[in-house]
């Protein structure tokens, strides 16, 4: 008898088929590693809250300097006064603004032209920030204060948005400086035109910032709504808008230096394991960089110019003030 042929272990002669274990296929190649950076941790806001009780706390300052009672005799002079005594406010006809007299805010530090230019008081420009010029002035910016800046602190933090707020603050008492009348008496005072300067930055924050909002055009739409409400504001009677637009401009320039964000995608190497070799962004796109120093040289061409300038030119309305 014939002997049969040796046969490989595990085949099939007929079928060609193999039989046994199968052949476990080669593993996948390894796929690129995706690092994404924890979620930051929104700043504990503090420094808006703190300028918000600065400000009543200085407005109820302004009203026992300004002491209503004790410079009328008549009884009912003074609005309030059985109930709020020294802190009573002036009369409807002289303060619609339930608050104290043009001569009380001009000796606390109110913005006057006249006074910057002749009397070399440059600190007026911020002082005029920290005045209102009555109860309804103060609480509608307060309002605003509370609903823009503490959201904007807790993004970015007390140093930058402190920076921002008093810059913005500065640029508005310039332009309201540079547009008094000489002519006549007036001064100005408010934190409005801190709080424009808030809400430019956030249309430039939008701005250089693009690349990660997702709904944008509902994001612009919003935020250009609520800026023309509040400069159409601005033209009511006494009320200053220059110094409002003075601290839009200033605050939408520094909205490009100050509140810039890491693109979307950028991962820092801190977040990265050791031995993982990744492909990086860069942190910031080219045209932030140059958005940024744009707004820098316009804002050292505008402000310097300004306080040369205004410390030779400067005044306003009896009245006007910056809501």
């Amino acid at each position: 008898m014939g002997k049969r042929p040796p046969s490989s272990p595990g085949l099939d002669l007929e079928t060609g088929a193999q039989w046994g274990p199968p052949t476990m296929p080669p593993p996948p190649p390894p796929q690129q590693q995706h690092f994404r950076p924890p979620r930051p941790q929104p700043w504990c806001s503090w420094l808006m809250p703190l300028i918000f009780i600065a400000n009543f706390a200085m407005f109820a300052y302004e009203m026992w300097i300004n002491d209503c009672p004790a410079k009328n005799v008549q009884e009912d002079f003074c609005l309030f006064s059985e109930q709020l005594g020294r802190f009573s406010f002036q009369p409807m006809k002289q303060n619609a603004l339930l608050g104290p007299t043009v001569s009380t805010l001009k000796r606390l530090g109110a913005l006057d032209r006249r006074l910057v230019q002749h009397k070399n008081q440059w600190w007026r420009l911020f002082s005029c920030m920290w005045l209102h010029a009555g109860l309804i002035h103060l609480l509608a910016n307060m309002l605003s204060l509370l609903f823009i800046g503490i959201q904007l602190e807790q993004e970015f933090g007390f140093l930058r948005i402190g920076l921002l707020y008093v810059l913005s603050g500065l640029g508005g008492s310039l332009m309201s400086c540079l547009n008094q009348v000489e002519s006549r008496l007036t001064i100005s005072v408010g934190a409005s035109g801190a709080l424009f300067g808030l809400l430019g930055a956030m249309l430039s924050e939008l701005i250089t910032n693009w690349t990660i909002y997702s709904n944008k055009c509902v994001a612009v739409t919003t935020l250009i709504l609520v800026i023309g409400l509040n400069l159409a504001v601005g033209f009511l009677p006494h009320v200053d808008n220059s110094a409002h637009i003075g601290g839009f401009i200033s605050g939408f320039l520094l909205g490009f230096i100050l509140l810039l964000r890491p693109q979307y995608g950028y991962v820092s190497r801190r977040h990265i394991p050791a031995g993982y070799n990744v492909k990086r962004k860069s942190k910031f796109k080219c045209y932030q960089y140059i958005l940024g120093l744009i707004a820098l040289v316009i804002l050292i061409a505008g402000y310097f110019p300004k306080v040369g300038v205004a410390e030779t030119k400067r005044s306003r309305h009896p009245e006007a003030s910056r809501i």
